[in-house]
């Protein structure tokens, strides 16, 4: 009876990690799309408050931080709940980092928004999105414990990382012909890296949860 008990108090606390997690990845969610639309409208109040709210993300850090190491000092995980402990405490740094990296692009956004618009945003919002597609599938693979949707995150990075390019190419266009426009590109590539890190730091998450599931590290190995 009292093993059951140690058994029960036990899942009760990674459900709660689990659970922390999930809303530190639903807040980085938010966050992205909050950061494209300030771009794109035009809103610098919004970016204002999406910079701000970057403090919310680094508490959830600290938070679970704290919980999975209390977890790891009391009840010493073995083989799988070690590698889900380990897990989480990764993923939290990359999702730190995409809210870092939001708090970035709402940066640019507020120095854009003060000049006139250079081009329709339209690969921006796409590449925003894929991203975003991809940090909710990287945690919906870690929930599940999926590992073909983890494998699927890491594909996708490769749409990412072509709309980086094309962003990249047309905007050199821009600029060699106008070098009035070197500023305002300069800070739309900024954006457009920005975007195409979060898609790395998916890309993180898949590859560690795949580690969860199977035991085997297959960075730098998915084409």
């Amino acid at each position: 009876m009292e093993r059951e008990h140690f058994s029960k108090q036990f899942d009760n606390e990674l459900n709660q990690i689990r659970e922390k997690l999930l809303e530190m990845g639903g807040k980085v969610e938010s966050m992205i799309a909050n950061a494209m639309k300030s771009l794109v409208e035009r809103d610098t109040e919004l970016a204002e408050r999406t910079i701000a709210f970057d403090h919310e993300i680094n508490t959830l850090e600290m938070m679970i931080d704290d919980r999975c190491l209390e977890v790891l000092a009391r009840r010493q995980p073995a083989a799988r709940d070690l590698r889900f402990i380990t897990l989480a405490l990764k993923i939290v740094t990359d999702l730190e980092r995409i809210g870092d990296q939001c708090a970035n692009i709402c940066k640019r956004a507020r120095e854009l928004n003060q000049e006139p618009s250079l081009k329709p945003y339209i690969d921006l919002p796409r590449m925003a999105q894929a991203a975003s597609n991809m940090v909710t599938e990287a945690l919906d693979a870690f929930v599940r414990g999926d590992d073909e949707l983890a494998i699927k995150v890491c594909q996708d990075d490769q749409c990412v990382d072509e709309l980086n390019e094309q962003i990249q190419r047309e905007l050199l266009t821009f600029m060699m012909a106008d070098p009035k426009t070197i500023s305002r590109a300069m800070k739309i590539i900024q954006v457009s890296k920005g975007l195409e890190r979060i898609a790395d730091h998916a890309t993180n998450i898949a590859e560690m949860v795949i580690f969860m599931i199977k035991g085997k590290d297959i960075r730098h190995t998915i084409a």
